[in-house]
């Protein structure tokens, strides 16, 4: 069919309910993607800082053609779990309540790149049933915190197509192992891929483009010669670097890229206190506790660290609401970064009362919330927003963890000598 897809701009955009299963992210500084997962499905994935979340939703569309359509968060019933004690990977299986089928999906982010990785199979008891299915890919990009104003576009690259977005100064790619048979871009609520599919069970339409509007971006995957595959996702500030670090991510062993993401998650932990052997889970809850404050640390802004990868009432929120709480606010800085040190980690305490140090206002105070860059949200004033840093830095100056460098006597500083 090709070409430009009807219905623009699409459906009114907005997010994914806040009641997240997981949160991810490689712990080097090098890969600057974070992800979060509810019921069964990757949602928001922010790029490249930990503020921007740049996509809605991605999962999977199962049907046998004939009688059945199932999306993954609405139809299928869904257990997750944690690859590691230490590691923010997940296992999650998605099962038809009916017990005909199920998809195993295991979910990293590259160590290295802006890579969101899949490993999913597909499996069933009963192999001639398990050959009727079909596998669809459903993506809603949001690039620069928006649904509206992103153009989905397909683009041949080595004889394999690839599902792309753009918008503004952001790019994304979107390919598997197993190549894509069919790809469509639509608008979501009118010509994208559901919509079709959930019409007559075939993707009837394969539009090229679709342009300036809340999109959707919907890719058949080949089944026919193994249901064991890696689906990739990356982001990057140009097209041809979203495209690099996708193909460069799907070019190795993804157990290679796990080996190298669970190493990175033991090493973040390497020196803090051992509380195995005075716990009954073997300290499984404490080692992913401190995982999971170390994940909500940007990595372009060291140091600064959001109260949450979530978007409360996210399900109603749309372009016109920004915040959420993938914002700094101090209060939830303090406490996340005086747990890690009570754990033994006065490296991130440190790097956190130095850039609350260079985001202090010039009376002494801090905005209520703010950008991890320092721009404000919200401008009130917050008696705990304001007095927190405080003790963070009395706490680090009181267990000589500031050496040489003291950010006390930087903040002690400008408060005494504001007007």
């Amino acid at each position: 069919m090709g070409g430009e897809a009807f219905g623009r701009p699409g459906m009114r955009p907005g997010w994914t309910h806040s009641n997240k299963s997981a949160i991810g992210t490689a712990y080097s500084a090098s890969s600057q993607l974070w992800f979060t997962m509810w019921k069964g499905i990757v949602t928001e994935v922010s790029f490249p800082t930990i503020d921007r979340p740049q996509l809605r939703d991605v999962q999977y569309l199962i049907t046998d053609g004939k009688s059945f359509f199932h999306e993954e968060k609405r139809n299928l019933a869904f257990n997750i779990e944690r690859i590691s004690d230490v590691a923010l990977g997940y296992r999650c299986t998605n099962a038809d309540p009916a017990g005909r089928y199920a998809i195993v999906k295991e979910v990293i982010a590259n160590p290295h790149l802006a890579c969101l990785l899949q490993r999913t199979r597909i499996t069933a008891p009963d192999a001639a049933f398990l050959d009727t299915l079909h596998a669809y890919v459903l993506c809603a990009p949001h690039l620069e915190g928006g649904g509206y104003g992103n153009t989905g576009y397909v683009k041949t690259v080595n004889g394999r197509r690839l599902l792309m977005a753009r918008k503004g100064r952001t790019w994304m790619a979107m390919g598997a192992t197993a190549p894509f048979t069919r790809t469509s871009c639509g608008f979501v609520g009118a010509s994208d891929g559901w919509t079709d599919l959930h019409d007559n069970l075939a993707l009837d339409w394969e539009f090229d483009t679709a342009s300036d509007g809340n999109v959707a971006l919907t890719g058949k995957i080949d089944l026919s010669k193994t249901k064991d595959f890696t689906l990739g996702v990356a982001f990057g500030a140009t097209e041809h670097n979203a495209i690099a670090s996708l193909m460069q991510s799907l070019s190795l062993p993804f157990d290679d890229h796990l080996a190298s993401y669970k190493a990175q998650w033991e090493t973040a932990q390497a020196g803090l206190a051992e509380l195995a052997p005075h716990s009954r889970d073997g300290g499984s809850l404490y080692r992913g506790s401190c995982s999971l404050l170390l994940a909500h640390e940007d990595k372009v802004y060291p140091g600064a660290l959001i109260a949450s990868l979530t978007i409360p009432w996210g399900e109603a929120k749309g372009d016109d609401d920004t915040g959420g709480y993938h914002l700094v606010w101090t209060r939830d800085l303090v406490g996340s970064v005086m747990a890690l040190a009570a754990a033994g980690d006065f490296h991130t305490a440190l790097r956190a009362l130095i850039f609350l140090a260079v985001s202090q206002h010039d009376d002494g105070g801090f905005a209520q919330n703010f950008w991890v860059n320092g721009d404000a949200y919200w401008n009130g004033t917050q008696l705990d927003e304001v007095a927190f840093p405080i003790t963070l830095a009395w706490h680090l100056h009181r267990f000589s963890a500031l050496a040489d460098f003291d950010p006390f006597d930087m903040v002690h500083s400008r408060r005494t000598s504001s007007p």
